[in-house]
């Protein structure tokens, strides 16, 4: 509900948006139409599982949409269903995730944990809200909004990267947080929370990108748009993503897809396969191996094994 003077009884300030249409309906419906007019077709977008919705968010949080589309087809034939993924063997799910680059093995992980608890906890069934999504193991706040939404049609709005570029250049939304949840919510039609998160974020990353493309791709705010009645397309600040290559994210990978080939590798040997300049005294060598293999312990994804003699390493 709004009031007389344009703030909203959901906390909506007056500044939050200059401007922001009096007219929200009008807004609404624009969005909507356009979506459901024409739309990029995702796998994901025809299910309303939970299960296969959570896989496909956890697939997507680090990984371009057009590699995560394949993956989750080969994923959800191998693993079809909660059970089948709480019954497989671990050390299988997180290769398969670093075979398919996927990003953070650990994700593989508690998506694992995350199905086992289904079942043991919630009787198979998944939690239908938010705040019972976020019980399941690695399941944050987006991700249970993102399942809650999209799979039982119950969430809150949405807000990524691409919503938050969407208000910003259209109705004027300050660089803030706070201000980009208050205003998303308030546009949000009750109810409505499946298509019009799909809604909003394919605006994002369709027509309202890095580069905007307003009017081949029918933006359906033109109309109300502050940047494109301005001209000035800038965008919130986004932090940067750190460099794969060379990253200890890539060797992480390199270890838990090599380990995944062999029962247990010796730690110098396992050094060498990983990376070229491996010396076992270098800059490179045991002590930031061992640094690399006590951080996946710590997820608990690799095993450390001290012999008298030797320093093996093994999947859990």
């Amino acid at each position: 509900m709004t009031d007389h003077d344009g703030t909203s009884s959901r906390g909506l300030a007056a500044d939050d948006a200059p401007s922001l249409p009096a007219d929200r309906d009008a807004v609404r419906t624009a969005l909507v139409e356009w979506y459901e007019g024409d739309h990029r077709e995702f796998p994901w977008r025809r299910t309303t599982d939970p299960y296969e919705i959570l896989v496909s968010e956890v697939m997507s949080q680090q990984t371009q949409l057009d590699r995560v589309v394949p993956a989750w087809e080969d994923f959800l034939e191998r693993w079809p269903t909660a059970a089948a993924l709480a019954d497989a063997d671990r050390s299988d799910v997180v290769a398969f995730w670093s075979d398919h680059s996927l990003g953070y093995n650990n994700r593989a992980k508690y998506l694992h944990e995350a199905a086992t608890q289904v079942g043991t906890e919630y009787g198979g069934e998944f939690p239908e809200s938010p705040e019972e999504l976020q019980e399941l193991m690695g399941v944050g706040p987006y991700t249970a909004n993102a399942v809650a939404s999209f799979a039982f049609d119950a969430g809150d709005a949405v807000v990524d990267t691409n919503v938050k570029r969407v208000l910003y250049r259209a109705f004027d939304v300050p660089d803030d947080d706070a201000a980009f949840e208050r205003v998303a919510s308030h546009l949000m039609p009750e109810g409505g929370s499946r298509t019009w998160n799909n809604a909003i974020m394919e605006l994002g990353g369709v027509a309202c990108g890095k580069k905007p493309r307003c009017d081949e791709a029918g933006c359906p705010w033109r109309e109300w748009c502050h940047a494109y009645q301005t001209g000035d397309f800038t965008a919130p600040d986004v932090p940067t993503q750190p460099s794969f290559e060379g990253s200890r994210r890539q060797f992480r990978g390199r270890v838990v897809r090599l380990l995944g080939e062999h029962e247990e590798i010796e730690i110098d040997t396992l050094g060498h396969r990983i990376r070229v300049d491996y010396t076992p005294d270098g800059e490179h060598g045991r002590e930031w191996l061992r640094g690399l293999l006590s951080d996946l312990s710590d997820d608990g994804l690799v095993q450390i094994e001290n012999g008298d003699d030797r320093i093996t390493a093994r999947l859990r």
